[in-house]
């Protein structure tokens, strides 16, 4: 019997299937990630764009931050439907 951390059920909301535990959320950011486009794409122009730079001054933490946060706010309103 595997036994999980409470704090991790409300995290990683993990699922038995076959004895085998199956991250959702990994799943369900996948699916999201092309909902997330343009973010992506502002990021991977801010790297292409700074990738010269040896001061390491410039940085892309706010186009890389808008990003997840995209995909996070897709995966909030399909993973907490699933909490049992």
């Amino acid at each position: 019997m595997n036994i999980v951390p409470s704090s991790c059920l409300l995290v990683c909301l993990l699922v038995l299937a076959d004895e085998e535990l199956i991250d959702q959320k990994k799943y369900l950011e996948e699916s999201c990630k092309p909902k997330c486009v343009k973010s992506l794409l502002e990021y991977q122009a801010c790297v292409k764009r700074i990738q010269g730079d040896e001061t390491g001054h410039k940085h892309c933490t706010g186009q890389y931050f808008d990003y997840w946060s995209c995909v996070d706010k897709c995966v909030a309103s399909k993973l907490f439907v699933k909490l049992k």
